[in-house]
């Protein structure tokens, strides 16, 4: 038979997604799993949006929406990138996507052509390299381990921008990590940026709502405003309301770059519907209550799971300020057995984790550091102790 395209021998599954499959997997088998694997804010969003996607069904058109998107959400994004502090933007300089995941996949098509280099720190979001892979672009991948926080200096980046590459991306908060860079970081950063004109710079900052401790999002434009002019911001509705499966992505940027994404998504995606759109602009426009809720109650959810872990000997895990993730260098346990499997690495440890104590979680190699894992603590809230305790437990029992 004929055969398939090269690049979907690029293409991988989600390593995320494998491990979700295999715990809910177990859970159907009757086995009593609890799942630190999925990155999904396990929240809903208010009743406002529930109730503008019933007005929008009531009157729905059946009609093709924009490729850019409709006024009415353009208008609603405008107003929340305003708040968190860009300005200067018009619909000119905006558009959408099914979800952040296939903007940024929109964005490497707009700015990356094959052979070209896209830099992104390490440990980083599994679609990064997955997506570079598909378009044919190459990795410069700059490992940040857990003894400088897992953050990016200024030397590693001045570094990376010396080979000129095509596009840097950057993720803050970070997932996997749940890293913040402070506002003194991002100005660090974004004098080194400044320096090297050559490179389109995209912020994934979806989880810019979920900050802690007061440090609050801050972005190289705000740092250094000329750099606007090749800078993309990507959002989304996912994480901060409670609407992954929504599937509502954005972006701000040029207006160069967001006619490209615009033009893509009339090959692609033709639109997003007119009901999702309604259930976005609620989300935007509506009651902050629930996302400014789930913050604090994700913050001290931090506490709980950094104080667990870090009561483990041997295993440091920096602490997050950001985002629903914990990522601790789990590395203590290699070369160890437990009940007389053996244990050489973070798949190993995750696999035999998940077959002991029942607990899944995403092995760090997946997101480009092999000696950690990641834990998502969105789980129901009667889990996460007990799910904690398990994994004290698996590290007790290593021999």
């Amino acid at each position: 038979m004929p055969q398939l395209a090269q690049r979907v021998g690029r293409a991988k599954p989600s390593a995320i997604m494998v491990i979700a499959a295999k715990a809910k997997q177990l859970k159907a088998a009757g086995r009593d799993i609890i799942s630190f694997s999925i990155g999904v804010p396990n929240f809903l969003p208010g009743e406002h949006v529930y109730a503008a996607a019933r007005e929008a069904l009531s009157h729905d058109s059946g009609q093709y929406g924009s490729n850019r998107g409709a006024d009415a959400l353009l208008d609603a994004f405008l107003k929340h990138i305003e708040a968190l502090g860009f300005s200067g933007y018009g619909h000119a300089n905006l558009s959408v996507g099914i979800g952040a995941k296939q903007v940024l996949y929109n964005l490497a098509e707009a700015l990356l052509d094959e052979g070209d280099e896209i830099a992104f720190a390490a440990p980083y979001w599994t679609t990064y390299r997955d997506i570079a892979d598909i378009v044919g672009a190459k990795a410069n991948v700059l490992h940040c381990g857990p003894e400088q926080a897992y953050k990016l200096t200024p030397a590693q980046l001045d570094a990376a921008l010396a080979r000129k590459p095509r596009v840097f991306l950057f993720n803050n908060p970070s997932n996997p990590t749940g890293m913040v860079y402070t506002r003194e970081e991002i100005a660090a950063l974004a004098d080194v940026l400044v320096r090297h004109p050559d490179t389109w710079i995209v912020t994934d900052d979806i989880y810019n709502a979920m900050v802690f401790d007061g440090l609050g999002y801050h972005n190289f434009a705000f740092a250094r405003p000329e750099l606007k002019e090749r800078l993309v911001f990507v959002d989304s509705v996912s994480k901060t309301y409670g609407m992954p499966g929504w599937r509502v992505g954005l972006m701000a940027g040029p207006e160069p770059v967001a006619k490209a994404v615009t033009t893509l998504n009339s090959n692609h995606i033709t639109s997003i519907p007119e009901v999702i759109t309604a259930a976005a602009v609620a989300a935007f426009s509506g009651p902050q209550d629930i996302p400014q809720a789930k913050c604090a109650e994700f913050a001290a959810r931090r506490d709980t799971v950094v104080a667990a872990l870090n009561a483990i000997p041997g295993v440091t895990c920096p602490r997050p300020q950001g985002a629903f993730y914990a990522f601790p260098d789990i590395s203590v346990a290699f070369g160890k057995s437990h009940n007389g499997t053996k244990i050489s690495n973070d798949v190993e440890f995750c696999a035999a984790l998940l077959e002991a104590k029942g607990v899944a979680c995403v092995p760090g190699s997946a997101f480009g550091e092999p000696r950690a894992l990641r834990i998502s603590y969105t789980c129901p809230a009667a889990q996460l102790q007990p799910g904690l305790e398990r994994i004290q437990e698996f590290f007790a029992e290593l021999a």
